[in-house]
C-alpha cells in the first residue's frame, strides 16, 4: 500500500529536489517548459535556453546513468575507447598502459575537492576507507606537489587522476611555461613543484611528513587529456566588481597551445566553492563559455563539490555526481581518440630523408634568390 505524504513533507521532499536541481527554481523555468520543446528548434534557442536544456538532460539521466557509467569506468582499460582509422590496427598504435588526465587550475579553483568528490562517487569498494587528497584535510592547505589518484581504487583500471598545484592570476606566463612542460615530459607522482617565494623550511617539513621516496621510483606518465577547474564563484564576483584578471587569465589558460595538443577544446569543470543564486550561476556560466569562445553546453560541467553544509555532494546530488563522472568518461574519449601510431624502424630513414631533402629545397631556394637578385642589379645596368 502506497504511503500518502503529508503537504510538508511534500514541501520538505520537492526542496531537497531543488538542491541539487537549483535551476529549476530560476524565473525563466517555466518559459522553457521543461524540455517540451521541438528538438527541430534547439538551433534557435538563446545560450540560456541551450543550458537549461543541458541541465536537465543532466538531471533526467542521472538517477539511472550513474551507475552504469560507474561500471563503463571501473571496467576501463587504456586504448578501449580507440577508433580504427586508415587501417591502422590497435596493436599498431602508442596506447600507454595507463592514461593519464591531468587537472589544471588557478590557485583555490576546487581541483582537489573534484579529486576528493571522485573518490567519494567512484571509489566505493565495501569497507575501504575514503581516500583524500593530502590537501583535502584543510581548506587552506595548498597542493605542492603533482599527485596520482586511482579514483575507482582497482589495480585493474586503466586511467589515473593527477592534482596539480595552481598558480595565482596575476602569473599567467609562468604558470603556461609549466604547464608545457607537464605536457611535453609527463607528470609523476609527488613530482614537486616550487614556486618563488615558497617557504623552504615549510616545504621540507611536508616532505619528512610524506616520507617521501627518491622521484626516480615513480613511474613518469605521460599526459593524454586535460581538464581546466574553474571556480565560476570566484570569476563572478570579480566580474561585478570590475575586475576582469580572473576572466583573462582562464581564457589564457584554457587556449594555451599546450593544452591544445591534446584537445581542440580542453574539458571545462566549472565549481562552486561558494553559494550563488540561481541567476549568478547561469550567469556566470554563461559569460565564461562566451568569453573562452566555447559551447555552453558542450564539455562544460558544473559540479558542488561541497555542499552548503561543508559535505561532500554524493548521493544527495546525483546531477553532480553524474556530471563528474560523465566527464571523465569524456576525458578517456579524449584520450584514446589522441593516440599516435608507434615508430618503428622504418620511420628513421625516412625521418633523417624529409630533413636532408628540406635542406637541399631550402639550399636551392637560396640559390634561386641570389640569383634573382643578380639578375635584377645587371638590368639595372
Amino acid at each position: 500500500m502506497k504511503t500518502q505524504l503529508s503537504s510538508s513533507e511534500e514541501d520538505e521532499y520537492e526542496s531537497s529536489r531543488l538542491v541539487y536541481c537549483w535551476w529549476r527554481t530560476g524565473a525563466e523555468f517555466d518559459n522553457f517548459m521543461r524540455m517540451k520543446l521541438d528538438l527541430l528548434s534547439v538551433s534557435t534557442l538563446s545560450p540560456r535556453f541551450r543550458l537549461f536544456r543541458e541541465l536537465e538532460r543532466l538531471a533526467v539521466i542521472a538517477p539511472d546513468g550513474l551507475n552504469e557509467i560507474r561500471h563503463k569506468l571501473l571496467a576501463y582499460r587504456s586504448g578501449d575507447f580507440w577508433v580504427p582509422t586508415g587501417g591502422i590496427s590497435k596493436e599498431s598504435m602508442d596506447i600507454p598502459p595507463v592514461g593519464t588526465i591531468l587537472l589544471v587550475g588557478f590557485s583555490g579553483s576546487g581541483k582537489s575537492s573534484l579529486v576528493n568528490l571522485m573518490y567519494s562517487v567512484l571509489g566505493r569498494t565495501g569497507l575501504v576507507p575514503f581516500a583524500q587528497t593530502s590537501s583535502g584535510n584543510s581548506s587552506n592547505s595548498t597542493t605542492v606537489f603533482m599527485e596520482e589518484h586511482n579514483v575507482v581504487r582497482s589495480t585493474r583500471n586503466g586511467f589515473c587522476v593527477y592534482d596539480s598545484r595552481g598558480f595565482d592570476y596575476g602569473k599567467v606566463t609562468e604558470f603556461l611555461e609549466e604547464i608545457s612542460g607537464w605536457m611535453n615530459d609527463g607528470v609523476h607522482h609527488n613530482q614537486l613543484c616550487l614556486r618563488p617565494g615558497d617557504d623552504l623550511e615549510q616545504i621540507k617539513d611536508k616532505v619528512e611528513n610524506l616520507n617521501l621516496r627518491s622521484s626516480s621510483k615513480f613511474v613518469q606518465r605521460r599526459v593524454n587529456s586535460a581538464m581546466v577547474v574553474a571556480n565560476v564563484a570566484e570569476i563572478y564576483k570579480a566580474l561585478k566588481a570590475g575586475d576582469l584578471k580572473p576572466l583573462e587569465a582562464t581564457k589564457q589558460l584554457f587556449s594555451s597551445p599546450a593544452l591544445r595538443k591534446s584537445n581542440e577544446n580542453p574539458i571545462l569543470i566549472l565549481t562552486h566553492g561558494d553559494l550563488l543564486s540561481v541567476e549568478e550561476r547561469m550567469d556566470g556560466r554563461l559569460k565564461i563559455c562566451e568569453h573562452l569562445g566555447v559551447s555552453e553546453t558542450n564539455g562544460v560541467y558544473d559540479t558542488v563539490c561541497l555542499t552548503e553544509y561543508g559535505f561532500l555532494a554524493e548521493e544527495s546530488d546525483p546531477v553532480t555526481a553524474y556530471a563528474a563522472s560523465e566527464a571523465l568518461y569524456r576525458a578517456l574519449l579524449v584520450s584514446d581518440r589522441g593516440h599516435f601510431p608507434k615508430r618503428s624502424y622504418i620511420d628513421w630513414p625516412i625521418l633523417v630523408l624529409s630533413w636532408l631533402l628540406c635542406l637541399i629545397a631550402a639550399f636551392f631556394a637560396l640559390l634561386a634568390d641570389v640569383f634573382s637578385k643578380l639578375g635584377q642589379k645587371k638590368k639595372l645596368k
